[in-house]
């Protein structure tokens, strides 16, 4: 059997992993010269976000792990305007856009309760 790591039983790094590939399933359909353009910024920091997760639960003091939460939720936020933009440039339909508002407003309310969980901490 498998070991499990802590951010894995994390409900927002579950979150953020599926909002990514849930981008990476959407961005395949931008026009292909977006590629190495919105594209790639788009996946970058949706990867970062569930990264961030991670990395920080693997850190010793809360505040640590408290620091990797909050630059998780900077990299949740330029995602929100990454999609914004592709959303007014017409590479994302309304509904697509609807749907990664709301998954990303539950993330970023999970990731603030955690980081304020683990600032009580310190």
């Amino acid at each position: 059997m498998q070991h499990t790591y802590g951010f894995e039983k994390l409900e927002v790094w579950k979150k953020s992993k599926d909002l990514a590939t849930k981008l990476y399933t959407v961005t395949s359909s931008f026009p292909q010269e977006e590629k190495f353009g919105i594209v790639s910024q788009i996946r970058r920091a949706a990867v970062s976000v569930a990264s961030n997760i991670a990395e920080g639960s693997s850190r010793s003091s809360t505040k640590d792990q408290a620091h990797f939460s909050q630059i998780a939720y900077g990299s949740l936020m330029e995602v929100l305007c990454q999609i914004t933009i592709a959303h007014e440039l017409g590479f994302l339909s309304n509904e697509n856009l609807a749907d990664l508002r709301d998954r990303i407003e539950e993330i970023s309310r999970m990731l603030n309760s955690l980081r304020k969980f683990q600032l009580e901490d310190c």
